[in-house]
């Protein structure tokens, strides 16, 4: 479980492809922290930690995450946020991150605001129930606020830190990202669902 609150960022250094699978070697600040076996929040995405080298760590995406994910757009260079899970006796300063990405947007508009920045994304229709006006989402990872939320679009205000210390400052229209919704929410879906049958 994470909190949406990113530590570093890290950057492929090298893309392996294993049948259906893709092998990337991270380097990052804390790699040479990580253990085999840990979990670890790629770009919202959790994988495990297979090898530790230097300041390099080493994580597989099997097929089902690279069809839901950006992974398979991953290449050498790619600049990716990391967050190590959430300590119990810790703050949860963001929000419930499970590191399970529901699906992709898409960024439609990147506005510089004087000192700040607002990203629009699309999303599918079918998603349209899953935000809500100041409701909570991760997008790569990172816990952000929804507002001016459509059926199938929503815009984030993004702070000066959480631009210069994430990939957001890489963010361009076209560009795809990685959605997580509120864990609470789907459960609140799930259960109107079921109950109207």
């Amino acid at each position: 479980m994470f909190t949406g609150i990113i530590e570093q960022k890290g950057i492929v250094t090298e893309v392996k492809i294993q049948g259906t699978n893709r092998t990337f070697r991270i380097s990052s600040p804390i790699s040479a922290e990580l253990k085999v076996d840990q979990s670890l929040s790629h770009d919202g995405v959790c994988l495990t930690i297979e090898a530790v080298e230097n300041d390099c760590h080493q994580v597989t995406a099997i097929f089902e995450t690279l069809q839901k994910t950006t992974l398979g757009n991953w290449e050498t260079g790619t600049v990716i946020n990391l967050e190590r899970c959430m300590q119990l006796n810790g703050r949860l300063d963001g929000h419930i991150v499970q590191g399970h990405v529901d699906t992709t947007a898409v960024c439609t508009a990147a506005i510089e605001k004087d000192g700040s920045w607002e990203f629009k994304f699309k999303i599918d229709d079918s998603f349209g129930n899953q935000i809500i006006e100041k409701g909570s989402i991760a997008i790569n990872g990172i816990s952000l606020t929804l507002f001016n939320v459509e059926l199938n679009s929503f815009e984030v205000a993004i702070i000066p830190f959480t631009y210069n210390h994430t990939n957001l400052n890489f963010l361009k229209p076209g560009n795809v990202v990685n959605i997580e919704f509120d864990i609470i929410g789907k459960y609140v879906t799930r259960i109107h669902l079921l109950s109207n049958h």
